[in-house]
Formats: C-alpha cells, structure tokens, sequence
C-alpha cells in the first residue's frame, strides 16, 4: 500500500472514530474563538463582483493588504500589527472565498483586483499603497497593472507568483489529502493540528519546523498563531482551493507595465520556492527593490520585525 492509501485510509478511519465518541471540549473552545475574531470588527461593501468583507486598525496614511492562503480580514491585520503601530491604517479585506466575502462565478486576479478598486471606492480612497501576501500577492500584482493611478505602491511579502523556469507547486500525498478531507471538517483540521503542529508547518505554512523551534518565544507564538488562525477553516474553504489553483501554477503577468515603486521580499529556504518570484519581480518591474533574507520559510521566521520595518520605512521613502 502507498503513502497516499495509508493517509487517505487513515484519515477515514479517524473520521469514523471521532464521529463516535464526543467532541473535546478543547475544540468548541478554539472554534468559539475562532469565530468570535472573524465576526466581530469586521464590514461589508459593496463592489460589482458581491459584497467584499473587510477591517481596518491604526491611524495615518491608508494601506491595503490583501492576504494569503488560508487567511481573511483577521490575516491581514495580523501580519500588518507592526505597520497599524507605526502609524498606518491597515485595510484589510478578506478575499475570494474567505469568510464573509463569496467566491463570484468569473474570479481571476483581474476581477480580484477590479473588486479592491471597489471597495476603496466605497471607502472614499484615491490612491494608496498597495500590499499582497503569498497568494494575496497575484491580486495586488494586478492592481498595480489595471489600476495604475491608484497603486501608489506595491508591496510583494513572499509573492506565489509567476516566475520563469520554476516548476508548478503541486500538493504532495498529504497536502492533497488534507485538501480532500480536513477543509470543510473544523474539527479534523483542529485534530491535525493538535496532533500533528509540525506537520502542518511544514505542509501548509511551508516552513522547517525546526526552524520555529530555534526561533524566539515570540516567533514561536506567531508561527502557532498563523496556522491556528485557519480556523474556522470550513469558513475559508472555498478561498483555499481557489488560491491552490492559482498560486500552484501562477500566470505571467505583465510586471513590465507596473509603474509604481515596488519592493519585493521572501526567504531563500521558502518551501513553496517564493523567493525565486521575489527575484524576478525586483528583475523586471522598473526600479523595484528586494529585501532577502537566508532563512525564515515562508512566513519569514526570525525576521518578523525586519520585515515590517523594512515595508514601513519604503513606504515612507517611496510612497
């Protein structure tokens, strides 16, 4: 028997026993919370495409951050607490399938980009930067393209986007099996990560765990936070899928027609190969800066405050 009959067998048979006995007590705790943080600041807009959900933290000049896999509104504002602190006002929508926001029949990173236009036009904003995280970065990379007058920036943080020669991103035995089972079951993916933390860095967050275990306290605690924060993830589901598509094999974008300044960042050792997308951004887009550090997986461990020190004090001198 192969490695993808074992997990596939093995999660059905976990399945089948967790459906027999009552659910921990443990669980309907961290789904509680997890629901609570995705209900409560959060607004709807109106855009062509159905409403858009989104939030905001912090006071001063507006910048738009559009998430990664696995994220929404509460991503967003997780990985911008640095900038909300220093002065910016982070607006963070959830995308295509995350949370309160509906996946439209016609989704592409060009109506993505087109709904954020929406959106700002609801919020009665011009122009201002724009950030993009992981699969987040596809949409803010077409913003810059469609919407030039608007992007007074772009910020690509670990972009899963196109880049020449690197081979498409396909989930292996247990990423697949995890797609095919645990993203509509809150408690199977609750289950995975109690029993399996390592694993799941590795898999979803593409990140050594050894490298979160040699990391501070701090980091320790924001690589937990970022997985643990997929719940609920029967709420982000159809989002997932959508980015594991796209983001898996990225298309080529017209990164010659961005005209704002741009940055791009990433780690080296990034397991869903991130940097190689970061380098080619910095290669084409004119005048487009990167900052690259050896290590940290893709949610940059052990660089959290360099990066966002970094994406501040760039937007201060070119934005």
């Amino acid at each position: 028997m192969n490695r993808r009959s074992i997990i596939g067998l093995g999660l059905a048979a976990a399945t089948a026993t967790m459906a027999a006995v009552p659910v921990p007590l443990a669980f309907h705790v961290a789904l509680a919370e997890a629901r609570a943080r995705t209900a409560a600041p959060a607004a709807l807009a109106a855009t062509r495409f159905g409403p858009v959900q989104w939030a905001e933290a912090g006071d001063g000049p507006p910048v738009l951050m559009l998430h990664g896999t696995g994220g929404g509104f509460d991503q967003g504002l997780h990985f911008c607490r640095r900038l909300a602190a220093a002065g910016w006002r982070v607006i963070a929508p959830s995308r295509f399938g995350y949370l309160g926001t509906a996946m439209p029949a016609a989704a592409s990173p060009a109506v993505e980009a087109d709904a954020m236009a929406d959106l700002l036009d609801t919020l009665g904003i011009g122009r201002l930067p724009v950030m993009g995280g992981s699969a987040g970065a596809i949409p803010a990379i077409e913003f810059a393209i469609r919407h030039p007058d608007r992007c007074a920036a772009l910020v690509a943080i670990v972009p899963a986007a196109h880049a020449p020669g690197r081979p498409p991103m396909r989930p292996g035995a247990l990423g697949a099996a995890v797609m095919r089972h645990a993203l509509r079951s809150d408690f199977l993916f609750w289950a995975g990560m109690e029993l399996a933390e390592d694993t799941m860095i590795r898999t979803l967050l593409a990140t050594d765990p050894a490298l979160v275990h040699a990391a501070s306290s701090e980091e320790q605690a924001r690589a937990r936070e970022i997985l643990h924060a997929i719940l609920p993830v029967s709420a982000r589901a159809e989002g997932l899928l959508y980015d594991a598509r796209r983001a898996g094999d990225p298309p080529e974008q017209a990164l010659d027609r961005i005209a704002a300044p741009t940055l791009a960042l990433a780690c080296e050792d990034d397991l869903f190969l991130t940097h190689d997308a970061a380098r080619h951004i910095a290669r084409t887009v004119r005048h487009a800066e990167l900052v690259s550090f050896p290590t940290g997986g893709h949610i940059w461990i052990g660089h959290d405050a360099e990066v966002f020190a970094a994406i501040d004090a760039f937007l201060r001198r070119r934005a």
